[in-house]
């Protein structure tokens, strides 16, 4: 165990922090709250950058959770470890898992299941009338046709996940056998049926500490008519009241689900019979709202977590609202990339702060399925929402992704695609305990 320093002639030990999956963007953050790192990364994703940062490194596939347990609890053993932490979708039920087998401070396992499992957390929602909507989980061919008879337009998603990957609408029953046999060849696994609700969609970025919850921000997003957001804004353009309503279902989310501590996303829809909790994440928002949070209110989440157990308060700093920010996000035809030109005249932008290309000539572009099929970004910090949103607007189309139809041989009979194909690159399944013996 390292030490901190010396009170009065005695070594004081520094809190161990394991963090579990996160990228070289997030692991020096913890520095700021002076604890030591401990840190749990898949083979396949380790980044040698974050090694200076680390007091001990493990790299093992945390979502095999016997060898997770087995690693965490030798970890324990050395140096008694303080606080689980990840940001990371894939770790989510994994940390909650180790967080309560050690009986540590944290997101239990109860409270990262019921929040990363769609279908756990809308059957407590309608349990505790805390906005309830209609929804069923893993129709038949039939009880799918019944439920878009009974309760209209719907939306088709995945009980794990995010970045709307394999989320589908259902606009009338003409529609469900298309979808049913996407369902099917597409291998979406466990997945449910909810109503579809109308109106605008926000997000709820909050901080929790001993089980009290402090709104931090809220986002408006912007998802062009799909199911995929091409751009959000801090703050989002609401009254006092929907703010108050926004807030107040989110609050009785979290104490729902018993989130004692630490950032939390939850995605609502304003429909006409008040907000509803789309989902949620025992995470910081992603797609940069952390950075959108930080430069409107001057908190990163990401190191508030690390500040739970290490120096300082996790809210220092943060204060109202000054200006507004924006994400906007590049797509392009899919095919493959023949040039990407306008960067530098999207950085020239009046206000821009950040401009990400993720593609380059001679990737391919897929179709916009979910959110890492977008080609990059564009960050802006304004004066006011209606500015911060038109200037990232202005910036993005700055750039110009040019692509061309992919090539196909004589031969090239197009396999269907599927999720299990789509997570391959990742490394990832949605749930790490779906047939792997639970060695707790």
């Amino acid at each position: 165990m390292s030490e901190r320093g010396q009170t009065g002639g005695k070594l004081v030990a520094k809190p161990r922090v394991l963090i579990i999956g996160d990228s070289i963007r997030i692991v020096p953050k913890a520095t700021s709250a002076d604890v030591d790192v401990v840190y749990l990364q898949k083979p396949s994703q380790f980044d040698q950058a974050v090694i200076p940062f680390c007091r001990q490194l493990v790299l093992v596939d945390y979502q095999h959770v016997p060898s997770a347990v087995a690693m965490t609890r030798a970890l324990h053993e050395l140096g008694p470890i303080d606080r689980i932490v990840t940001q990371t979708e894939a770790a989510q039920l994994v940390a909650g898992h180790l967080t309560s087998l050690l009986g540590i401070a944290g997101t239990t396992e109860r409270t990262a299941r019921l929040l990363h499992d769609k279908s756990a957390m809308r059957a407590l929602l309608n349990e505790r009338g805390i906005g309830p909507v209609p929804f069923e989980l893993n129709p038949t061919h039939a009880q799918l046709r019944a439920f878009v008879a009974a309760h209209g337009a719907a939306i088709v998603k995945p009980t794990m996940g995010s970045g709307s990957l394999g989320v589908r609408r259902i606009a009338s029953l003409d529609e469900v056998d298309d979808v049913w046999a996407w369902c099917q060849e597409f291998g979406l696994g466990e997945f449910q049926v909810e109503q579809l609700l109308v109106g605008p969609e926000l997000s709820v970025e909050a901080f929790s500490e001993a089980g009290r919850h402090t709104v931090v921000a809220v986002t408006a997003k912007d998802t062009d008519g799909g199911t995929v957001e091409v751009g959000h804004v801090i703050p989002a353009p609401i009254s006092d009241i929907e703010l108050s309503e926004i807030s107040d279902v989110t609050i009785r989310l979290l104490d729902a689900v018993g989130l004692q501590d630490g950032p939390s996303h939850t995605e609502v829809i304003v429909t006409a019979d008040g907000p509803r909790i789309i989902e949620s994440h025992t995470r910081r928002g992603g797609d940069r709202i952390n950075d959108l949070v930080k430069l409107v209110y001057g908190i990163d989440m990401e190191e508030a977590a690390f500040r739970l157990a290490g120096r300082g308060s996790p809210l220092d700093g943060l204060h109202p609202a000054r200006g507004a920010a924006a994400v906007r996000f590049l797509t392009a035809d899919p095919g493959v990339v023949t040039s990407v030109t306008g960067v530098d005249a999207a950085k020239a932008v009046e206000g821009v702060v950040d401009v990400v290309v993720s593609v380059r000539p001679g990737g391919v572009v897929s179709e916009l399925r979910w959110s890492d099929d977008r080609c990059g970004l564009v960050v802006v910090h304004a004066e006011d929402v209606d500015t911060a949103v038109a200037l990232a607007r202005k910036a993005a189309a700055h750039v110009v992704i040019t692509t061309e139809p992919v090539a196909e041989g004589p031969d090239a009979a197009a396999a269907p695609e599927t999720l299990d194909a789509i997570l391959r690159p990742y490394d990832e399944v949605f749930d790490p305990f779906h047939g792997s013996a639970d060695a707790s």
